[in-house]
């Protein structure tokens, strides 16, 4: 993987010297506009509110400061505001993770150690992972400043982009329902359902069946196979009153099942790795 950035990590008075790579791919399938009658590109054009084509030595940049009044920012103007790019991150506090909000993370990076950053890397990241905290840092890239987080990772120490405070939306903004609306059975049997469906997390579990599928359709279609687009069934709500009860009791049934037979496989494999110290044991007496 390429590098993105390259300078240090710094926590009181040391000095790590890192690289930051990429911690995370995109499998988006992505398009091209065609036109139709030949399949040939289509590319974007500027144009003004006459629909004239617009060089672009003619396009300026504008904040609109209230609706259609903009003001004119001029290369001078952007140089003038410009963060020149940092070498370093600076680890300002440690923090508990519990703490923050998950709406803060952006986007992942694995902090690499260079040579002769082994050592002071090793230290940080053990001393992070006793800790169980999350460093929080700022850094400079491509001119745009960022507030980050470093934490562990297995061996890894992983900076993550974050949201300024002022990005979040606060939740008063927004209506959410009183837990008064919850009646005790019903909570009882929602808490048995999510005891039901909990199991370890295996992200391997969970795959993007909409990708495989395009992906599929693709693979057919460059052999010059058809394919017909199957039914969906439509599950939207009818207007009807939401029975939960009824809806909980067959979700506690199906799930019962599925518990059931988590623990019967699990009873079953016991012996089967017991088996041979067995045989062992009698062999050698």
């Amino acid at each position: 993987m390429a590098t993105i950035w390259k300078g240090a990590l710094t926590f009181g008075l040391v000095n790590i010297p890192v690289e930051m790579r990429t911690a995370v791919r995109s499998e988006h399938v992505s398009f091209r506009m065609l036109d139709k009658a030949d399949l040939a590109p289509v590319k974007n054009v500027r144009v003004d509110r006459h629909g004239d084509p617009v060089e672009w030595k003619d396009i300026v940049k504008g904040y609109e400061y209230e609706k259609g009044q903009f003001v004119v920012l001029t290369d001078e103007d952007f140089k003038s505001a410009a963060l020149e790019s940092s070498k370093t991150i600076d680890i300002c506090d440690f923090v508990q993770h519990a703490e923050i909000d998950t709406r803060f993370f952006e986007t992942p990076y694995f902090l690499v150690p260079t040579k002769g950053g082994e050592k002071p890397y090793a230290l940080l990241r053990e001393a992070v992972r006793k800790a169980g905290v999350v460093g929080i840092g700022k850094v400079t890239m491509r001119q745009t400043q960022h507030l980050v987080s470093i934490k562990v990772e297995g061996d890894a120490l992983v900076l993550e982009t974050m949201r300024f405070a002022t990005e979040l939306v606060d939740a008063d903004e927004y209506s959410f329902p009183d837990a008064s609306l919850v009646r005790p059975q019903e909570l009882a049997m929602a808490e048995q359902l999510v005891q039901n469906l909990a199991e370890p997390f295996d992200p391997s579990k969970y795959t993007d069946d909409y990708r495989a599928k395009l992906m599929r359709v693709i693979q057919a279609k460059l052999k010059g196979k058809k394919v017909a687009p199957k039914a969906t069934d439509d599950t939207s709500a009818d207007g009807k009153v939401l029975d939960l009860m009824a809806r909980l009791q067959a979700s506690l049934g199906q799930s019962s099942k599925k518990s059931a037979g988590r623990k019967a496989a699990g009873t079953k494999r016991a012996p089967r790795a017991a088996a041979p110290k067995k045989a062992a044991r009698k062999k050698t007496a």
